[in-house]
């Protein structure tokens, strides 16, 4: 296996400006309440973008819901009129279709901004609870020119129109999915959460350039024998700070699915975890350390 050529080239002086479009929740362990702390382990400047605010995430069988599209167009105003700067764009969990057009506005503002796109519409099978057709199919429009693409295997489904068939997928199954992401745009595809049940779950990394990579790089980590909510933004929000570190994709995917490992881990001692999430704070310095080197 060879390594991709990194899309960022770090210096070491410089911190890199990410903007983290995701929903903030008050209680729970994902979206930006790992976004932020993992970037910052990571040595980025994290610029928030909420797309909503909830009491507590969607497996909670009580939580509050607020659409923040409405404030979003003067939010980045108000950027705009300051003049801030930005090194990467990443997003995650939408709370309308409209927001979609929001993004997208960035990336007319922002054009020298990598574009890390997290589409963060459902697991095993099922669409989030406040997700939609109409919300699916206006995130799919974020997948052409993304530099690098995350969906788990029932977000691939609701992107491609590939049916989802579980989470045993063969490779050609796999690299199916992979060549319809990358022939609708994306640049780089992370396919997530591939369990054979050998003991390891895989994922999957491509890229559109051809003189880079021929066959995806099949990457594994073991095991643990419980599944917990919120690992899919841990991952993608440590791809995303690994990747700002200067490491090549495949490398970032690497560290990115060893420390969703150690924090998962980590996780069960701590008191609700079934529903609160991962606990992924004492692995923080997994990821400072790539910038101390």
């Amino acid at each position: 296996m060879h390594d991709l050529k990194p899309l960022y080239g770090r210096d070491s002086s410089y911190i890199p400006r990410v903007a983290a479009v995701h929903d903030m929740c008050g209680y729970g362990k994902c979206s930006l309440t790992a976004a932020i702390p993992i970037l910052s382990a990571a040595g980025c400047d994290v610029c928030p973008v909420p797309t909503a605010l909830l009491s507590a995430h969607t497996k909670f069988e009580h939580f509050t819901f607020h659409d923040t599209t409405n404030m979003l167009p003067s939010y980045l105003d108000a950027w705009q009129q300051e003049g801030v700067q930005l090194d990467g764009i990443y997003s995650g969990f939408l709370a309308s279709a409209e927001q979609v057009d929001i993004i997208l506005r960035m990336y007319s503002e922002y054009p020298q901004a990598l574009r890390i796109v997290d589409p963060v519409m459902g697991d095993n099978g099922q669409m989030y609870p406040t997700y939609t057709d109409e919300l699916c199919q206006a995130t799919a429009r974020l997948v052409d020119g993304a530099d690098v693409l995350i969906p788990n295997l029932t977000e691939t489904s609701l992107l491609t129109g590939l049916p989802y068939e579980g989470q045993h997928l063969s490779d050609a199954q796999v690299r199916q999915r992979i060549d319809t992401l990358l022939e609708m745009g994306a640049r780089n595809v992370i396919i997530k959460g591939i369990d054979r049940n050998d003991g390891f779950l895989r994922n999957y990394v491509a890229c559109a350039s051809q003189d880079q990579l021929s066959e995806p790089i099949e990457i594994k980590h073991d095991k643990l024998p419980y599944m917990i909510h919120g690992t899919g933004d841990a991952f993608a929000a440590a791809v995303c700070g690994a990747m700002f570190a200067g490491l090549a994709l495949n490398q970032a995917a690497q560290v990115a699915g060893e420390f969703v490992r150690s924090a998962m881990a980590h996780t069960p001692i701590q008191p609700n975890f079934e529903v609160r999430g991962v606990s992924f704070e004492l692995d923080l310095g997994q990821l400072t350390q790539l910038v101390q080197a």
